[in-house]
């Protein structure tokens, strides 16, 4: 089936990337219809990207079609998908307060709401980092436009950080993933543990670990473009939350199985959360001071409840799927299949956390998927990758 894709060029200076988007676009018989705008023209012109598209290339709001159908109306009808590559800080800002004065904003405002819409921002780190870009984006998830980056990296002005336009085979898979698999695990239900737990000693300390949350929170986006009802438990992160995925927030260990307990029943739990595995027996009401002597404080640990063990028990509650994860550094392979059989869970993902694999905390994985048929490898790849080939998995696993 050949998909209609609309594609918006908005200005900045990876406006050049799109001329290689529309050229994989119609290699995978996707048709491409473009709209250039102003600021867009500044860096590449309309003839190149007419000249790839085979199309003509929209500029004018006020400009009529032969068949006198108003553009903006007659465009958005006809796409399956609505892409903005790359999308501006202003164009963003549009967006959001519903402005219509260029024929890009027009044609977003028009757009119905059963029609998708990808959004790959570029733009400088501190136009990025902008409290008021920022509110934009989070109120733009809100309506179910789907974000695709920025990257992390050099900017063309000198500087360095987040805004850099994700590459153009990056968005392609994004959006092949979204057409093959967005209708796949309709109606299931999920939850996903995602980040750290943070078990207090006294009111400013704590015992933690270096998860960042980002494998489980690329999980969690991945099966809710599948199609599942997710619900997201997280520890403490500083990962944006996702659009359309229910959040949960919670601190300790306690905490975070009690949020589980309360979403259940599930189809399926995936459970990415690196939970501390022991909490202080007595916190401290006051913070613990450094006396003048050598004497260091001692603690007393208990240890926290079983997360993955509790949601797997054999009840009429139970998961269909209970995937856990288990983060090694010594004996892998033995580690997780034999915290697969104690936990009782259908699959465990094992990844080597040694500091010298730098994934704990890291951007990228790299896992093996153990369960009682066998186990699975997946290459180093980034998290969001490894999310979505752990979400065909579990179509897999629900088709058969």
């Amino acid at each position: 089936m050949k998909r209609n894709i609309l594609l918006i060029i908005s200005g900045g200076i990876a406006a050049y990337k799109a001329l290689e988007l529309i050229r994989l676009f119609r290699s995978k018989e996707m048709n491409v219809k473009c709209i250039l705008t102003k600021g867009g023209e500044q860096f590449i012109t309309p003839l190149s990207v007419q000249t790839l598209s085979g199309q003509e290339v929209y500029q004018d709001l006020f400009e009529l079609t032969k068949t006198n159908e108003i553009e903006h109306i007659s465009l958005t009808r006809q796409a399956d998908m609505v892409v903005i590559y790359p999308a501006s800080a202003d164009l963003m800002a549009k967006m959001r307060v519903g402005l219509a004065d260029d024929l890009a904003s027009a044609l977003l405002l028009a757009t119905p709401p059963s029609t998708p819409i990808f959004v790959a921002p570029a733009m400088n780190v501190q136009m990025w980092e902008n409290a008021a870009t920022q509110e934009n984006i989070e109120t733009l998830k809100a309506r179910s436009i789907h974000f695709v980056g920025p990257d992390q990296g050099d900017m063309a002005c000198g500087e360095y950080g987040y805004g850099r336009l994700v590459a153009p085979e990056t968005l392609l898979h994004h959006i092949q993933n979204f057409f093959n698999t967005s209708k796949a695990l309709s109606g299931k239900k999920a939850l996903v543990t995602a980040g750290p737990t943070y078990e207090p000693i006294d009111p400013v300390r704590f015992l933690g670990n270096y998860s960042s949350g980002r494998q489980g929170y690329a999980i969690a986006e991945s099966l809710r473009d599948a199609g599942a009802d997710v619900t997201l438990v997280s520890g403490p992160v500083a990962l944006p939350l996702p659009d359309n995925i229910r959040l949960v927030s919670v601190q300790t260990a306690q905490e975070m199985l009690h949020a589980c307990l309360q979403v259940l029943p599930v189809d399926i739990a995936v459970m990415t959360a690196a939970v501390a595995d022991w909490r202080a027996k007595t916190v401290a009401t006051k913070k613990i001071k450094k006396t003048g002597g050598a004497e260091t404080p001692s603690f007393e640990l208990t240890i926290n409840p079983d997360i993955l063990a509790t949601i797997s028990q054999k009840d009429s509650r139970r998961p269909k799927l209970v995937v856990g994860f288990a983060a090694e550094t010594n004996d892998l392979l033995e580690n997780a299949e034999s915290k697969r059989k104690r936990k009782n869970c259908d699959w465990i993902v094992m990844n080597d956390v040694s500091p010298a694999t730098k994934i704990m905390g890291g951007v990228e994985n790299e896992v093996t998927i153990l369960s009682s048929s066998g186990k699975q490898h997946f290459k180093r790849a980034d998290k969001k990758e490894i999310g979505r080939l752990l979400t065909k998995e579990i179509i897999e696993f629900f088709n058969h």
